[in-house]
């Protein structure tokens, strides 16, 4: 066994001097120039699934400092990827070789480009030489790119390695961001060339500011609007957390009393209990209010695509991407820029303007809407407090957000367990409330959670799922513990994809309605100790809060990944389930 170590010693130790030399040749490889390039955009971490035709850009990240973070399926790669730009505010960056690879991470990138975050997605391919040949696992993977992301190429040489991700990161963060993909043929990464042939644009020479206010006139004309306005209402959007505009945003709604609304990743910019957070009177206020302001979300199936506004109303919309301003609903004014920039300068252009009888009438307003929350959450409380058995999703939902603490990251993964649990879930902090966005992807939690540990090693983890969408992605619950970032997956089970087998069963009948969509019923709790973890299963709702503690305490005891199964009524629907308004 010496014998062997030693002649490994020896050949590692020959690797490395062959590579001193070439880099005191000046001579670099493809790979190296992909983590170069990787390393000047602020990446720090790779989400990756290893293959032939992409080792050498480990060799290179290695080199270069850069984490590789290895799971089991590409989709949980991207997502990651996906989930670490959410979280860091950075360029994610996600690794796959050519063919399977690719096409394994199409839903995650594909997600990202629905949630517009910042994903660069590099991809292998066959040798240049071996073009239009039949290589191992070739496939247009620039034409199957190219629809779901901002900009998608293939690298023709090795001297524009560099140069290129430098052009897919800026076309990342062109407004509204998004995914962007580069395949890299096998010879053009492998091969080496001078260093002085090679373009390296050099860090932090070569970016345009972001934080654009737009027209300054706009400005004025927004500010006017809410200093003459009596019944105002915002709703933030997912871009607001995206563009780190969150700091102007509460500003603005502390500054001129404005009530707040929040959608995607705004929630908890506020904490629960603010008295500028609300949730559950935007239909009233979408309705009477004098004038709204829709910051950083579109008017898509999740606003009704406007229809749910009054007409009557002022409409005002700000967006980082001008094509999303006025689309499916006419305004009365659209601002494209950065939304913090935006919300900061239209604060500071109303400050100390609002006349004694308009903000009167403004606190009548905020004070109508908050006795319209607290009816709306009483007439909630006998489903959140139910002892029904199984259990309520309503009960479990309740139980998550009593469990919260101020530094737990919240993902949802699921259908109508999670639709429910955005009904209770408060997020105590910005950033801490995650989930798919509009594409509606199952099997994001787990991608998500490994990225949310490791971008936050001091805040405790919580995904929940259905059991459908636990499935779909767990098995990478392994590489969240081989990393080091384990997490509570707590699962709302009803043996079912329960939010499409509504519709089937209103559609077709109890005879034909439960066609595809049940599942068996799977003791996941073994799931979690068959990894080291802790596992339990909960059918009584009044054990609900002592498993999730258990759970927690479990995770800090052993470093290991904890799963609660908990048994959830599949009689039970989301109101938006029940009425199908996502396909209204």
């Amino acid at each position: 066994m010496s014998a062997v170590v030693s002649l490994r010693s020896e050949s590692t130790t020959a690797e490395d001097t062959l590579k001193q030399k070439t880099r005191e040749a000046g001579v670099v490889s493809g790979g190296h120039l992909v983590a170069r390039a990787l390393k000047n955009e602020g990446v720090d971490t790779i989400f990756t699934l290893c293959g032939g035709h992409i080792i050498d850009i480990y060799d290179g990240c290695v080199d270069e400092g850069i984490r590789i973070i290895d799971v089991r399926h590409e989709q949980v790669a991207a997502h990651a990827a996906d989930g670490y730009a959410r979280q860091t505010g950075k360029l994610g960056c996600v690794v796959t070789t050519a063919g399977p690879g690719c096409t394994n991470a199409v839903t995650g990138v594909a997600t990202a480009f629905r949630s517009e975050s910042p994903v660069l997605h590099i991809g292998g391919q066959g040798a240049l030489t071996q073009h239009k040949m039949g290589s191992l696992q070739d496939l247009p993977h620039v034409d199957m790119m190219a629809p779901i992301t901002k900009f998608a190429a293939s690298i023709p040489s090795t001297e524009r390695v560099a140069d290129m991700i430098s052009m897919a990161a800026r076309e990342c963060f062109n407004g509204a961001p998004g995914p962007a993909y580069l395949e890299i043929p096998r010879d053009v990464l492998d091969r080496e060339v001078d260093l002085s042939r090679a373009v390296i644009p050099t860090p932090g020479r070569y970016r345009a500011s972001t934080r654009s206010i737009g027209d300054p006139r706009d400005i004025e004309k927004l500010a006017d609007i809410l200093v003459n306005a009596e019944r105002p209402a915002i709703l933030y959007g997912q871009q607001v957390w995206t563009a780190r505009g969150h700091e102007e945003a509460i500003a603005l709604l502390r500054g001129l009393d404005i009530p707040g609304y929040f959608n995607g990743a705004s929630r908890g910019l506020l904490p629960p209990g603010d008295p500028h957070h609300f949730d559950r009177t935007r239909s009233q206020a979408f309705s009477n209010a004098d004038v709204l302001i829709i910051v950083g979300t579109p008017f898509d199936f999740r606003m009704g695509y406007g229809k749910r506004i009054n007409k009557e109303l002022t409409l005002v919309q700000i967006d980082m991407d001008y094509r999303t301003v006025g689309k499916n609903r006419d305004i009365d004014l659209g601002l494209v820029g950065d939304p913090g920039a935006i919300l900061g300068a239209v604060l500071q252009a109303a400050s100390g303007r609002i006349k004694n009888d308009k903000r009167q009438a403004r606190k009548q307003w905020m004070g109508k809407l908050t006795e319209a929350e607290a009816v709306a959450t009483e007439k909630l409380m006998p489903l959140f407090k139910s002892d029904n058995t199984p259990i309520h999703p309503y009960r479990v939902a309740y139980e998550l957000n009593e469990f919260l603490s101020d530094d737990t990251v919240y993902i949802g993964d699921g259908g109508d367990v999670v639709t429910i649990s955005a009904q209770a879930v408060r997020p105590r902090r910005p950033g801490q409330w995650m989930d798919p966005g509009a594409l509606g992807s199952l099997g994001v939690g787990t991608g998500f959670a490994i990225a949310a540990g490791l971008a936050n090693p001091g805040k405790e983890i919580l995904c929940y799922y259905g059991d459908g969408s636990f499935g779909m992605t767990a098995f990478d619950m392994e590489s969240a513990n081989r990393f080091g970032v384990p997490y509570l997956a707590v699962i709302g089970n009803n043996s079912a994809m329960n939010q499409i087998r509504y519709g089937q069963l209103a559609k077709y009948g109890d005879e034909r309605g439960n066609v595809g969509n049940l599942l068996s019923d799977v003791p996941f709790s073994k799931f979690a100790e068959m990894l080291g973890g802790y596992g339990e299963e909960v059918r009584d709702p009044k054990d609900i809060a002592a498993a999730l503690q258990r759970g927690r305490e479990s995770i800090q005891r052993t470093g290991k990944s904890a799963v609660i199964n908990i048994w959830v009524d599949p009689r039970e629907y989301a109101p938006g389930t029940k009425n199908q308004t996502m396909y209204k």
